[in-house]
């Protein structure tokens, strides 16, 4: 005779009837990919501009600034302040596309989560 385990039959643990391997399978066949494609979005490269193209950034997914392009004409000694805030949003927005494809992309590895865990 079958053991049973607080009222569910062996191996279903209570989750829909989700047999506990396929589960663990599926679990880690996720990670897998989360891991491939955090990889993958490290090394990838995003650019952003501002003022018009004054300012070019380039950063990594991995959140690394790569590097910083000034169009001589935009650099104004009188105006410093002008030219450090098109750099912080040059480097915000690359740094923002590099967020959201993130996002996305770890969205879609996860299949928008595991149905029957959370």
């Amino acid at each position: 005779m079958a053991r049973k385990f607080n009222g569910y039959g062996r191996g279903s643990a209570g989750m829909g009837g989700m047999n506990m391997n396929a589960m663990i399978k599926k679990a880690q066949k996720m990670q897998e990919e989360m891991v491939k494609a955090q990889e993958e979005l490290g090394n990838k490269e995003y650019t952003a501009t501002s003022g018009g193209g004054a300012v070019t950034a380039v950063v990594k997914g991995s959140n690394q600034l790569l590097s910083l392009k000034l169009n001589p004409e935009v650099v104004d000694p009188d105006d410093i302040e002008m030219l450090e805030d098109l750099i912080v949003t040059a480097v915000n927005q690359a740094l923002k596309q590099a967020d959201e494809e993130s996002a996305s992309i770890m969205r879609q590895a996860t299949g928008g989560g595991m149905p029957g865990l959370f």
